[in-house]
């Protein structure tokens, strides 16, 4: 039988970016199935106790940018800590950084491999300061992976797509997550792109 990761994460979550590349090579290495579940990170985290980097004291906030700083030396991977187009106060579009979890969704319902997606607009905009909340800018990066990329823009607000980013989202309520990126693996919740390590111990765990 084949086990089944579920990530709980926002497109807008630069821990969601650092955790890219190992959790791939987490998924290809214990040939596990990885499910792609972008929430409603404002309303769900509000619920549960988390605090959105927005709302947060200032030292809290200088803080995180240094933390960032700190995880891409570390880690190898490039990142902005403060990119152009996340909006760290006032919020234009409440749906900027919903757009790309929808298309990520809707290649997802298509049977696509939807990772490699996920990590190019997570990247773009922590590590190339790219508008992802731009439909010409998710249609750009999505063919530039391989993907159709208007097809999936056009099917990112459909009635399937939208009934399961509500579904997502009231799974995370009802599991306690209150932060991105958040794994769960037969029910137990792992916080963080720093407790990955303890998801491929699970695992090991568990194929043996």
């Amino acid at each position: 039988m084949t086990i089944e990761l579920e990530c709980y994460y926002s497109l807008s979550s630069p821990w969601a970016y650092f955790a890219g590349p190992r959790l791939q090579d987490i998924v290809r290495r214990h040939g596990v199935r990885l499910l792609l579940k972008p929430y409603d990170f404002q309303a769900v985290v509000v619920k549960n106790g988390g605090i959105p980097i927005r709302t947060r004291p200032e030292p809290r906030r200088t803080y995180h940018d240094e933390e960032l700083v700190r995880w891409g030396r570390h880690l190898g991977m490039p990142i902005h800590p403060q990119p152009k187009h996340y909006p760290r106060h006032a919020v234009g579009d409440p749906n900027w950084n919903k757009y790309a979890g929808w298309m990520v969704i809707a290649a997802q319902l298509q049977g696509l491999d939807a990772f490699v997606l996920s990590h190019a607009l997570l990247r773009a905009l922590w590590a190339e300061e790219r508008d992802t909340s731009l439909p010409a800018e998710r249609i750009a990066i999505a063919d530039a992976h391989g993907y159709d990329g208007e097809a999936l823009q056009a099917l990112e607000q459909s009635p399937a797509v939208l009934a399961t980013y509500d579904t997502y989202s009231r799974e995370a309520t009802e599991r306690g997550v209150f932060g991105a990126p958040t794994f769960v693996l037969q029910g137990e919740r792992f916080w963080g792109q720093d407790r990955l390590g303890f998801v491929d111990r699970a695992l090991e765990r568990l194929r043996g």
